[in-house]
């Protein structure tokens, strides 16, 4: 039996992957085999020893000690792509709402008094301070092409729009889904120099933070909108306010309110509602339950923000999940200790990722507890666990 802790309500639509015969999944658990959450912020929680594996329904996971986690040998799984299009959705929303002033003219339209006869009068005499405008024809930047990233910029492209984007380390799979036509800015201060509306789809980390700040913003068109549904932190907010005042940006759209922000007539924030929706929060818990549950039963690893990839299809029988440091002579001390065990490997599979490897190894029957000890003994290495024994681990 397996034990899952919940630190944040997760969907049924995931938990439900989690078979109750072989799971046990509460929000107080001892002893939990892994760790489900949202947004719990765990840098200051004592994580169990027993936990082998930690899923964020979600994409960002600057809420998790990924380090630390590492350090212990511990993988950390998240769900890249799982709110993609509710977040580009949001983005969409965005535009809108700034290029037609939607949000001050509501207010205004809200505060009208007197009969039907005056509210029409000054309706046709106010409706003048709102005018905006329309997107085809304007440029979109889009910094990060992961999976929202790539959507937000078709999406942009399908509305006239002329896109630019920057990603460094865009992959193969999020280029070849990207429109043709989507002009690939050289660096960050070449897309801002060009884009009418500047979007960011990028985690927040040492490179991100505060990514836009002072200097930056006289780098964009006078007249820019800014929408942040990312991560808060990634632009200086300060900074932008001052942009704003001082008519560089037109319109900032964030996802993070603070007393900075939540009241100046420029801008516009909602309560971090970019994967608020319930296909979103349906699709990631169910990415990262599937996830969890295929590394706790066979070991396999798909979107683990610290471990490699790795998948070695299994036919039952049992199987030896090492993780260690990425040091030489790791799997040989590996098949050492099994040969002089009279072990025989029947299929085996290594793969790394900078300072991380992960070894599976499929024997041709049960090892005892002893063998398991000195796998775990090398120096460097972090878990042992079998796979198909009675006690799982």
């Amino acid at each position: 039996m397996y034990k899952i802790l919940t630190l944040n309500n997760i969907s049924v639509a995931g938990l439900d992957r989690l078979p109750r015969d072989n799971y046990e999944v509460a929000s107080e658990v001892a002893h939990p085999d892994a760790i489900l959450l949202r947004s719990y912020k765990m840098h200051d929680m004592e994580i169990p020893k027993t936990v082998q594996a930690i899923g964020r329904a979600g994409a960002g996971v600057n809420n998790i000690p990924v380090d630390k986690m590492t350090a212990r040998g511990i993988s950390v799984f998240n769900a890249p792509g799982a709110n993609a299009n509710a977040v580009k959705e949001l983005v969409v929303a965005g535009m809108l709402l700034a290029a037609r002033n939607i949000s001050q003219s509501w207010k205004f339209a809200t505060g009208l008094e007197g009969d039907d006869a005056v509210i029409s009068k000054n309706v046709e005499s106010g409706k003048k301070n709102f005018v905006g405008f329309e997107l085809p024809g304007r440029t979109m930047g889009v910094i990060g092409l992961g999976a929202i990233g790539v959507k937000v910029a078709n999406v942009c492209r399908a509305l006239g729009m002329n896109v630019i984007g920057y990603d460094p380390t865009i992959t193969v799979q999020s280029a070849w889904k990207l429109e043709a036509d989507v002009e690939q800015a050289l660096s960050v201060d070449d897309l801002l120099s060009k884009a009418d509306f500047v979007t960011f789809h990028v985690p927040l980390n040492d490179a991100t933070a505060n990514m836009i700040n002072a200097d930056r913003l006289k780098l964009m068109k006078k007249g820019s909108v800014l929408l942040n549904f990312a991560r808060n932190g990634i632009i200086d907010d300060e900074a932008a306010v001052a942009a704003l005042d001082e008519g560089q940006l037109y319109a900032y759209i964030c996802d993070f309110p603070s007393n900075l922000l939540k009241d100046h007539p420029r801008v516009i924030t909602l309560p971090h509602l970019g994967a608020s929706t319930k296909e979103a929060e349906d699709n990631c818990a169910i990415m990262v339950a599937d996830q969890v549950r295929e590394y706790l039963e066979d070991g396999n690893i798909t979107n683990s923000v610290n471990f490699p990839e790795i998948n070695l299809p299994r036919n039952g029988g049992f199987r030896l999940a090492v993780v260690n440091s990425n040091v030489p002579n790791m799997v040989g001390q590996i098949s050492t200790d099994l040969g002089n065990a009279g072990l025989n490997i029947v299929d085996m599979l290594n793969k790394s990722r900078d300072n991380i490897a992960v070894t599976l190894l499929d024997i041709d029957r049960e090892p005892p507890k002893s063998v398991v000890d000195e796998l775990a003994a090398i120096e460097g290495v972090l878990s042992v666990r079998c796979l198909g024994c009675p006690d799982k681990d």
